[in-house]
């Protein structure tokens, strides 16, 4: 295959979290023991990588765990911030236990999105599903945050406000909205990962009120016959490096690696290895199924070979591009995500 190099990757910066959300792999242990570990992405590591590949422009560090208890972190983002490197925390952090001087470093290095967890409108739903966490702590520290947007004069970090829709917080959505309005944070409902934590129980008044066609992942997929927001794209688009530089080629898995390490063999060498290769040719189905490539124990990719129908990049590519642009605009985000839903 052609040999990538993409502007942008996905580098987990903690895959290690102080909340026990109940249906996480992480608060569950499963990350912990699995090929990911517990651990933090270190200084040195990041600026090596940095450094030797001048072609990666854009990164993002949120994936397993808490970013923000990465204690190396302000020097992450101010080595960042010197190289012109864009970072996002977009694919989330639920902003607890966060020191003013860390909220400042945020908006002073040029951070660029940033996704808050906040499954509720008050304590009492809220810390139901992210246990251990405080809700008046978080609205605290976005608040924090905007006071140093309004002190630097700058429009960055743009923030979201991520609910998981579940039963137990179902009702407080229309709250949240107007909340996350007066915060100035883009509204983004996600469908609940489980199938049998809280399920959503007044169907009919959760997608009127979240603006949403479907209220399960299950529903999702016999509404659509597609999984819900799947991330085989990241392979060639923005694939996903562990903290301590193992190649996982998407932010899904954890159960195996693609061999190499982008820190001690490089980014280049790893990202177009042979079984990373073949992968993205599996996803395309223009070749079979083959033990020891983590997609082969994928249920994504398992449905897309069961059913034929495979990624086509020409529409992956496209979407991506799309939505990186356009997610600085946090209403035509949000429209543009519904419409890709549908």
């Amino acid at each position: 295959m052609k040999k990538i190099r993409p502007r942008k990757v996905s580098l987990e910066a903690s895959s290690i979290c102080q909340l026990h959300c109940p249906a996480c792999p992480t608060a569950q242990g499963k990350i912990r023991e699995s090929v990911i570990g517990s651990g933090f992405l270190t200084f040195e590591d990041f600026k090596r990588l940095v450094d030797k590949n001048p072609f990666v422009r854009e990164i993002e560090l949120s994936n397993w765990g808490e970013v923000t208890i990465n204690p190396q972190l302000p020097q992450i983002l101010r080595y960042a911030h010197q190289r012109n490197i864009t970072i996002n925390v977009a694919n989330g952090t639920n902003l607890n236990d966060v020191e003013d001087e860390l909220l400042e470093s945020l908006v002073k290095n040029g951070v660029q999105n940033i996704t808050v967890s906040l499954d509720g409108a008050s304590q009492d739903a809220y810390q139901k599903y992210r246990v251990g966490g405080n809700f008046e702590k978080v609205i605290d520290n976005i608040k924090k945050i905007n006071f140093y947007k309004q002190k630097y004069e700058t429009n960055h970090p743009h923030l979201t406000w991520q609910f998981i829709i579940f039963g137990h917080n179902e009702h407080e959505i229309k709250e949240a909205k107007k909340i996350a309005k007066k915060l100035k944070m883009a509204f983004s409902p996600k469908l609940n990962f489980s199938s049998s934590f809280s399920p959503v129980v007044n169907k009919e008044q959760v997608m009127v009120d979240a603006g949403i066609l479907v209220t399960s992942r299950n529903e999702y997929r016999e509404k659509f016959a597609k999984n819900y927001l799947p991330v085989c794209f990241q392979l060639w688009v923005a694939p996903q490096i562990n903290w301590d530089g193992k190649i996982m080629g998407c932010c899904s898995n954890y159960w195996s690696d693609f061999g190499g390490n982008a820190f001690r063999e490089g980014l280049d060498k790893c990202l177009n290895s042979y079984n990373i290769a073949y992968a993205r040719n599996m996803l395309q189905g223009k070749m079979p199924r083959k033990n020891g490539i983590p997609c082969s124990d994928c249920n994504v990719y398992l449905d897309m070979a069961n059913e034929r129908n495979w990624l086509k990049m020409a529409d992956i590519m496209k979407k991506h591009y799309v939505f990186s642009k356009f997610k600085r605009f946090p209403f035509v985000y949000n429209i543009l995500r519904l419409i890709k839903r549908k």
